[in-house]
């Protein structure tokens, strides 16, 4: 990469305070090389290059960066920088900056704001947080149904400077309803004097600014588009939301959904930038939560105390039979959130999950009860470890692994859905919690097993 060979050059110029040949430097790479670059760099000499970089590549570079070094550099800037990044960068790049900050905070940027951008930034930041609204720009293309392509082509090139994008032209009436759209290949294409009207078929796809950030992704990934238009409660466009933005959501989302499946609440900060004390609340709440319910299987155990003082093999296999329950449950659970998350099953598909998983459980619990009950047949023809009976125990342990890895397979997988059926988020059942649930449960099947099969043996 282009930044690994330039390293230490850039570093000598960084020293030496050769900001001429700095600036040209940096000013000729692409935005995304320069935020590797910099990841590379010091603190003290990430803030002396981005000095060095003018308005329009210091605005693309800031955005490209990751919200700590965003901030970092923020804290670093004199008021009149942070000023000038803040006019400069994209509005809706503007607006996901703005609201990470407290009130305070975000008002006295707002201050440093010029006339025209502090309206703007104001009007969306008064959008719900996890709406399209936080999303969209205010920078696109709209033309009017009767214009010819040369006067669409002509207002491009006057006024799409400024624009997010410029793969589709938006048509809209005298009172800026979204008619239709149009992809600019199909503008391109057409005859100069050709009008537009004649291009339209007035089936588009679009967003409210009331829209949950979550189903834009749904959207965006249904149709295959890298932009869409968001109308208000009128109609009337607004705005758009381009596909970058709609991806730093889709990872976003993904990002909790794997902490919550991790067993503990989703950080509302990057990792590094999470306060300890934060941190340990996040974690700390589910923890203690699972520790409750595994004292539920020290209950279990207790109860069936008289059977372990019979027959002290029985303990042996405790941890297998209920690692084995919560693994195969945490397995389905995983499946299932994820399989949600991307739409491909719904809330009425799950009497054909429950069944799928039914089988799938049931093949699962066999094999692991076969591998046990092996187990245990091989090794007591070299040793008496399992006692005389160790036929009857192995025929225990083989059909507990049977019931608890069916039972763990079920729970996880219908979990989800009585989650998201009570309007919960699906991810909430995380692994560990599905896990706990199974290790109390997998031992009740598995001394009732063992009452059954070792009655009048020994128990």
């Amino acid at each position: 990469m282009l930044e690994k060979l330039l390293l230490p050059e850039i570093q000598e110029l960084i020293a030496n305070k050769d900001e001429q040949t700095l600036r040209e430097t940096l000013n000729r790479w692409p935005p995304s090389e320069v935020v590797a670059l910099f990841s590379e760099l010091s603190d003290e000499d990430d803030l002396a290059a981005m000095r060095m970089l003018r308005g329009p590549q210091r605005a693309r570079v800031f955005e490209y960066m990751d919200r700590v070094s965003q901030q970092k550099l923020l804290a670093s800037f004199s008021e009149a920088e942070v000023g000038s990044l803040l006019n400069e960068i994209a509005d809706d790049d503007r607006t996901a900056l703005l609201a990470r900050f407290e009130e305070v905070d975000q008002q006295r940027m707002l201050r440093l704001l010029d006339d025209e951008q502090r309206a703007l930034a104001e009007s969306l930041l008064q959008y719900p947080e996890d709406s399209v609204g936080r999303l969209m720009t205010r920078h696109f293309v709209s033309v009017r149904a009767h214009w010819t392509v040369q006067q669409v082509l002509d207002h491009i090139r006057q006024h799409g400077q400024d624009s997010e994008t410029l793969n589709v032209v938006y048509i809209v009436d005298e009172e800026n309803r979204l008619i239709d759209d149009l992809r600019i290949r199909q503008v391109l294409l057409a005859r100069p004097n050709q009008h537009l009207e004649e291009l339209l078929d007035q089936v588009f796809v679009a967003l409210r600014t009331t829209d949950p950030k979550r189903s834009a992704v749904d959207v965006f990934r249904q149709h295959a588009r890298t932009a869409l238009p968001v109308l208000d409660a009128e109609g009337k466009l607004l705005g758009v939301v381009t596909i970058d933005d709609v991806l730093n959501v889709a990872e976003e989302a993904a990002t909790q959904d794997m902490q919550k499946l991790g067993g503990l609440e989703a950080l509302s900060e990057p990792y590094v930038t999470t306060p300890l004390m934060t941190m340990v609340r996040k974690r700390a709440t589910w923890l203690v939560v699972l520790f409750l319910g595994e004292l539920l299987t020290a209950t279990a155990m207790s109860y069936f105390e008289d059977d372990i003082a019979k027959a002290v093999v029985l303990a042996l296999f405790v941890p297998l039979i209920i690692s084995s329950g919560g693994n195969s449950g945490s397995q389905a659970a995983t499946l299932i959130v994820r399989a949600l998350a991307l739409g491909e099953v719904t809330l009425r598909d799950w009497w054909w999950v429950l069944r799928r998983e039914l089988g799938s459980g049931a093949v699962l619990g066999a094999i692991l009860g076969l591998i046990g009950f092996l187990r245990i047949a091989v090794w007591s023809l070299f040793s008496d470890i399992y006692g005389p009976h160790w036929l009857l125990v192995g025929i225990t342990v083989g059909c507990s692994l049977v019931g608890i890895v069916l039972w763990g397979t079920l729970s996880g997988s219908m979990l989800p859905f009585l989650l998201k059926r009570a309007g919960l988020d699906p991810a909430t059942s995380s692994a560990p919690f599905v896990a706990t649930l199974v290790d109390v449960t997998g031992l009740i099947i598995y001394f009732s097993v063992a009452t059954l099969v070792l009655t009048g043996t020994l128990l």
